[in-house]
């Protein structure tokens, strides 16, 4: 059965996560992602390790976990463009795509005759889509941008750690690169409005992407929290700023988390944890009463909690109905019960280990099922069967092997 993308053909140019976790997420979705790549070294990822994939001998093979993450679906092409032959493959590609994606820096493919306004000379119709760190323009257009310089810059590093003052108090970044994961899926959203407007117009269109873009828009609650005040939000550690309790508490074994998020949870978890005199003292009645007077009500729910284990708060709170639960390690997360029914993690026919696990789309859709038959590419893999089709024959690419082109 094919995906709901499967009559588009999108031709991904880019490397490393944002662009290319757009063009996974497109391939989810049945589209058929052709993955450009250059010969010998392919996706800065790849080397990105370890840990790689073994194979059924147990010894690393050259694909690193990293490239795994981002990559399934699709089919790699090995092509140097910075060669006249290179780029007039690419523009031959792209006459007949509908997406394209890419992350140089502004204006890198220009001189490859890559750039939006050379492809568009040759595809009116095309999707163009540039993720860069701070877009086409602005005085920043120029610089380079990674995911944790931006966490830092759009604001979300100081609303993450310990609060000042406390143990171990500094900014911290997300443990996985957010702010490039948002923006591939900003991406991907983007991409696929622009192809609607194209089925209604016939017009394709320049998508600019952003990643401090990205990391401003996906403050949230936190964005209106300042823009109402006009105070900063500081960092509150796992504490909610506008929520309490919410936040993780230490139990006798472990940690909970207790995301109380109305006023008959808090009622609740005052009758679980037996706290009668904080359920009935007015300050607490209301989530308004709970965030004014968080330093009073905090300490007093942190020292009954501590009292029994995490397994028998959990147990009791969510019998009551009380939102709680654990702070998983990875290999918790893949054997819990209900990640596992999920399907969380597939595992796909892979050409060097004979399979490899991976974390599975959370897309589920009725009629158009993800397909999980084809794992992250090896390097060129299908560069002869997509030339092939693009009517390059087996003597032009010879020719261009031997040069060093594909």
């Amino acid at each position: 059965m094919s995906g709901p993308l499967s009559h588009v053909r999108v031709l991904d140019l880019s490397r490393v996560l944002a662009g290319p976790w757009a063009g996974q997420m497109l391939a989810d979705m049945g589209a058929d992602v052709i993955k450009v790549e250059r010969p010998g070294k392919g996706d800065d990822t790849r080397g990105w390790g370890p840990p790689y994939l073994k194979d059924e001998a147990g010894n690393d093979t050259s694909e690193a976990a990293y490239y795994l993450s981002a990559n399934r679906g699709k089919r790699s092409v090995t092509i140097d463009f910075t060669q006249p032959e290179g780029q007039a493959l690419v523009r031959e590609m792209a006459a007949k795509a509908d997406v394209v994606i890419e992350n140089f820096k502004v204006g890198g493919l220009k001189k490859y005759g890559l750039d939006y306004d050379s492809l568009k000379a040759v595809n009116p119709g095309l999707v163009y889509c540039s993720i860069t760190g701070f877009g086409q323009d602005g005085p920043y257009a120029h610089r380079a941008g990674y995911d944790f310089m931006i966490q830092g810059m759009g604001g979300l590093m100081s609303l993450t750690g310990a609060p000042d003052g406390a143990p171990g108090g500094e900014p911290m970044k997300v443990g996985v690169a957010i702010t490039d994961i948002f923006t591939g899926m900003y991406a991907t959203s983007a991409i696929q409005a622009a192809l609607i407007h194209k089925e209604r117009t016939g017009e394709g269109q320049h998508i600019d992407m952003a990643l401090l873009d990205v990391q401003v828009a996906t403050l949230a609650n936190q964005a209106m929290n300042y823009l109402a005040s006009g105070v900063a939000p500081k960092r509150l550690g796992n504490s909610h700023p506008n929520i309490v309790p919410y936040q993780a508490f230490p139990t006798a074994d472990g940690y909970i988390i207790l995301a109380v998020g109305n006023d008959a949870q808090f009622a609740r978890f005052c009758k679980v944890a037996g706290l009668d005199a904080i359920a009935a003292d007015a300050r607490f009645a209301t989530n308004a009463g709970r965030v004014r007077h968080r330093e009073d009500l905090v300490p007093q729910i942190a020292e009954v909690i501590r009292t029994r284990t995490s397994g028998d708060w959990l147990s009791a709170l969510e019998a009551e109905g009380v939102p709680c639960g654990p702070i998983n390690t990875l290999d918790q997360v893949f054997a819990d019960p209900q990640v596992v029914h999920r399907g969380m993690k597939v595992s796909v026919p892979h050409p060097l280990a004979g399979h490899v696990d991976l974390v599975a789309s959370p897309m589920r859709f009725s009629g158009t099922p993800v397909d999980y038959d084809r794992a992250p590419p090896t390097l060129g893999q299908d560069t002869d069967a997509v030339l092939d089709a693009l009517g390059v024959d087996e003597a032009r690419r010879a020719g261009l092997r031997e040069k060093g082109i594909i």
